[in-house]
């Protein structure tokens, strides 16, 4: 098994900041990310101009090459920042904040909960709705005092110095697990929302790592880090939206998605999960689960997740589908999607969902 070169009892206690574009750093007209060589040392002078870091941990920034509209992420992007922040956690750091657009936040930070459980990391996740910089002023780096953007960077300062263990998104002066966390709204600056009733991957974090622990954990990482990247390139989380159709239509697409390679499929019911019931999708669902493929039922109500309470729903669990619960459709897209990369089989992802529900607790029995 690989072995880390971080000395076993060399834990930084300083904050790392991760760049990785959105609408926190864009600038000019029209709006553009900027270039890190020249945003990161324009943040660094402001952070010193504010006193934000007079009673900080020291701030530094993790060199990352990706910088790209986050509505452009894709599961290989994903896995860079996992393989970037696992980078640094083996080097001993254990603060961190990662910067990114709003688009696909809740994804990315839902991602990071389940590819980091176990471990004792800090990483806050944050953004904003509007640019840190005032585009009214093209002469020199001034701060919007009409944006978001300051304000959430200084709450996940704050976050992050405390250092409590685990995976949260910090927006618009909140902050919540990040499994729990959706966006509800496209332009107000309280534009997400979450709860603190989260289980799994959340309640599975340590407070603090034995030093012989902490190694074990970031070797089984490394163990299975060059398959993790393979995966990436080919894997894909497919979703299927129930609508007023016929219910063939359910079949039909999900049907189209069984010539690939083994995936995972959201299938968004109506309310509590309902689902339209017909033959060919019971057939289809069959098959899904035959050809290695994993189906998960989500609402697609923003709250209270499903049910098996009603007979419009429930038929479709005697046929391989699992019950989302009250996961948001983003963490549900992020423990397939480490599900696919991280084991190698599909009984073993199964096995690993079912898992964290009936031992380790999600937000299904919350």
């Amino acid at each position: 098994m690989p072995s880390s070169t971080a000395p076993l009892n060399s834990l930084s206690h300083g904050i790392q900041l991760v760049y990785a574009g959105g609408t926190f750093g864009s600038y000019g007209r029209p709006l553009a990310p900027l270039d890190a060589d020249v945003f990161l040392p324009m943040i660094e002078t402001l952070l010193t101009e504010q006193k934000i870091t007079a009673h900080l941990p020291a701030i530094s920034w993790l060199s990352n090459t990706l910088i790209k509209d986050s509505s452009q992420l894709t599961p290989k992007d994903f896995v860079h920042f996992y393989d970037l922040l696992l980078e640094a956690y083996k080097q001993g750091h254990r603060q961190f904040i990662v910067i990114t657009g709003t688009d696909t936040l809740s994804y990315l930070g839902a991602f990071l909960a389940e590819a980091f459980a176990g471990s004792d990391i800090c990483i806050i996740v944050t953004g904003s709705m509007r640019p840190l910089l005032d585009s009214d002023n093209l002469h020199t780096y001034t701060i919007d005092d009409s944006s978001d953007a300051w304000d959430n960077l200084s709450e996940s300062l704050r976050l992050a110095a405390a250092g409590e263990s685990g995976v949260k998104i910090s927006f618009g002066g909140e902050s919540w697990p990040a499994q729990t966390v959706q966006k509800i709204h496209s332009h107000d600056f309280m534009a997400f929302t979450g709860h603190s009733r989260a289980g799994y991957p959340n309640n599975s974090y340590a407070k603090s790592l034995p030093a012989i622990r902490r190694q074990h954990w970031i070797d089984d990482q490394l163990a299975v880090k060059d398959s993790i990247q393979q995966r990436a390139k080919q894997t894909n989380i497919h979703a299927i939206y129930c609508l007023p159709n016929n219910p063939e239509v359910l079949a039909i697409q999900l049907n189209a998605l069984l010539e690939q390679p083994p995936c995972g499929v959201i299938l968004l019911g109506f309310g509590a999960g309902n689902v339209p019931y017909s033959t060919a999708l019971v057939k289809a669902l069959q098959q899904a689960y035959a050809q290695g493929h994993i189906v998960v039922c989500a609402s697609q109500c923003p709250f209270g997740g499903v049910s098996s309470s009603y007979a419009a729903g429930s038929w479709q669990y005697d046929y391989h589908v699992i019950a989302g619960g009250r996961l948001t459709v983003s963490a549900i897209y992020a423990r397939l999607l480490w599900l696919l990369l991280r084991y190698d089989t599909p009984a073993r992802r199964r096995q690993r969902w079912t898992h964290s529900v009936n031992q380790l607790g999600t937000t299904l029995n919350k």
